[in-house]
């Protein structure tokens, strides 16, 4: 990891693209770029280890990068691949408690950090950075009851293709290699394959060059269901 020289305009506008701080007064996000810091991390390097210290708010810069936990097992689950602009590592730079995730760059990232410290001090004093908090995280929770139900609803063949269609929409299935869908998917390699060439088989969908694309909405749709 090493750190980038950013002037002060460069960090405003990063504030100004982010949920959490895009609707703040001039000389807030003044005070915050004080306790900006741009770091650049190889590709394969873990930002954040699950259990450790958080040091603060990342958002990412440039590159993709994966949040993923480890099973007992060994086993991997990746909750989510982060792209350029995507924020990361709220509930420790909230919370103070230790990351509960881990984080490893799929590529080479830049990613800001925001002093957590600093976080805690604005939501103490200005209530409106605290209610933009309270709703994001909101949100957040949806989503993880969202895909926890998922999980306990639906089958692999089925969960893959609503995460199929999610990627279409990101335009991201370029960057996932069939056990990184499956990590995703909470199961393994070898299932996701199967249900693959299922869904392909079908005429739902066509792999070209180890990317997914949806050939057939009016079936595809039918897997969704």
């Amino acid at each position: 990891m090493k750190l980038i020289e950013t002037g002060t305009k460069e960090k405003i506008k990063v504030l100004l693209g982010n949920e959490y701080f895009d609707d703040l007064p001039q000389t807030m996000l003044v005070e915050i770029t004080e306790f900006m810091s741009l770091r650049e991390y190889p590709r394969g390097t873990v930002l954040l280890w699950e259990g450790d210290p958080c040091d603060g708010l990342y958002i990412l810069e440039s590159g993709s990068a994966k949040i993923f936990r480890v099973s007992p097992q060994g086993r991997q689950y990746i909750v989510r691949i982060l792209q350029e602009g995507d924020t990361f590592a709220e509930v420790p730079a909230f919370d103070g408690g230790a990351n509960p995730v881990n984080v490893e760059a799929l590529e080479i990232c830049q990613a800001w950090v925001i002093n957590s410290e600093k976080l805690h001090t604005l939501v103490m004093t200005h209530p409106i950075f605290a209610q933009k908090v309270l709703g994001n995280f909101g949100r957040m929770l949806r989503g993880m009851v969202h895909k926890v139900s998922e999980m306990a609803f639906y089958q692999v063949t089925h969960r893959l293709a609503r995460l199929i269609a999610e990627m279409s929409e990101e335009k991201s299935t370029s960057h996932w290699t069939q056990e990184q869908l499956a990590a995703r998917l909470g199961t393994v390699r070898e299932v996701v394959a199967r249900s693959l060439k299922e869904m392909e088989r079908s005429g739902a969908i066509k792999i070209e060059d180890r990317k997914i694309q949806i050939a057939d909405k009016e079936i595809f749709s039918q897997w969704l269901e």
